[in-house]
């Protein structure tokens, strides 16, 4: 149902790289969302009311709060979408991050309220009366939220937007936030103990969890959390299937928002290379890339010497040295000058990856002593250089 719904409401749905069609797609859920979510806000409230069960009430407020999200998400791709501007060259992807931070800050602000109404309630214990209507009702409230939920998470998934992913999970925890009202209820139908206050208290804990989850999936990329492994080994691919590029390093990418990703990295290639070529070469390496993954890209070529009996024998010696100090380093950008006493100059980048337990000084210090005990006119001249992918 919810692929039929979005084959008949958007155009050009299948297209979700294109920043009109993912407006579209943000608009749909919002709209969804909010008239499902008032809907079952408004009649869980009356029945909370009439029953006088604060479970229930709790449940209809959770409801209420998911259809402030939805507007909120509504707003925020909408703003999301809005064109680069001078003082935003970027342009305005990062407001739906924004926006799905604001939506956890009140998802716990309701946990919070709810918490507090439940505790009361178990303080002050009241009555409720239970009718058959009632039930039935949570029961289908329980199916439409899970429909939501698989709606929801669809659409998040397909256009890879932080805030409906998170409406997706709120959406899934309502069903079990609804599922331990009912059970409350039943307990009391059938044996007649009187838990609406602990059971509100079990609502309170999902909205808060609910609300944590989604804070968390905002901050992360906000922050500069590091790209998808998935995705730097398909870009790496890419850039080496040139081959007339040796190696590829350094690569650096920001996140600006959904659709708004820039990267930038350097290449090796082969110093007698001619240099009109060269730049043919990166020129097509952007471009295909651009295409290939919708990213604004520039490359940055290093010159390397290849066929070079000594150079060569000096870098793999050198790649040794860098294994043996730490597996996980790395090294390139490797080349050689002449000192004036015909001692010989390693020169070369070493990546040192976050966890490494050796200090960038550590590391350079190390090679530098193994580099000398090669041959005492062996000098290493190391650049440290840090992973941001």
């Amino acid at each position: 149902m919810s692929e039929l719904l979005i084959q008949k409401f958007i155009r050009n749905y299948a297209d979700t790289d294109n920043p009109a069609v993912r407006l579209q797609y943000g608009t749909f859920s919002g709209i969804v969302g909010i008239i499902v979510n008032f809907a079952l806000f408004a009649v869980k409230l009356t029945i909370g009311i009439l029953s006088g069960a604060i479970s229930i009430i709790a449940d209809a407020l959770h409801n209420l709060s998911d259809a402030a999200s939805a507007v909120v998400t509504l707003l925020g791709f909408k703003l999301a979408a809005k064109p680069a501007d001078t003082e935003h060259p970027f342009g305005h992807g990062r407001i739906e991050y924004l926006t799905g931070l604001l939506i956890s800050f009140i998802i716990l602000m309701v946990g919070i309220e709810l918490l507090e109404t439940s505790v009361d309630k178990i303080l002050h214990p009241a009555a409720i009366s239970i009718g058959g209507a009632m039930i039935v009702f949570l029961l289908i409230s329980i199916a439409l939220q899970l429909w939501l939920g698989r709606f929801n998470r669809t659409i998040g998934c397909r256009i890879n937007s932080a805030a409906i992913e998170a409406a997706a999970a709120d959406s899934l925890n309502d069903c079990v936030a609804t599922g331990v009202v009912l059970f409350s209820l039943g307990v009391n139908y059938f044996a007649g103990y009187n838990v609406d206050g602990i059971a509100g208290i079990f609502v309170a804990c999902f909205v808060l969890h609910s609300g944590w989850g989604a804070a968390k999936a905002t901050i992360q990329p906000l922050l500069g959390r590091a790209p998808e492994p998935a995705f730097v080994k398909a870009l790496e691919e890419a850039v080496l299937a040139e081959k007339a590029i040796r190696g590829m390093h350094d690569l650096i990418i920001h996140d600006y928002g959904p659709g708004r990703i820039f990267v930038s990295l350097h290449v090796e290639i082969p110093a007698d290379m001619d240099i009109m070529k060269a730049h043919e070469l990166i020129d097509g390496l952007e471009m295909r890339l651009h295409g290939k993954f919708r990213l604004e890209v520039t490359v940055h070529m290093d010159p390397v010497v290849v066929n070079n009996p000594e150079i060569d024998r000096l870098r793999r010696l050198m790649e040794k040295a860098v294994a043996e100090t730490d597996s996980n380093l790395s090294m390139h950008d490797f080349r050689m000058t002449t000192t004036y006493d015909s001692g010989r100059n390693l020169i070369f980048d070493v990546v040192v990856p976050a966890d490494c337990q050796l200090t960038d000084r550590e590391v350079r210090q190390t090679l530098c002593n193994k580099a000398a005990a090669l041959d005492k006119g062996y000098h290493a001249v190391v650049r440290i250089d840090h992973l941001y992918s």
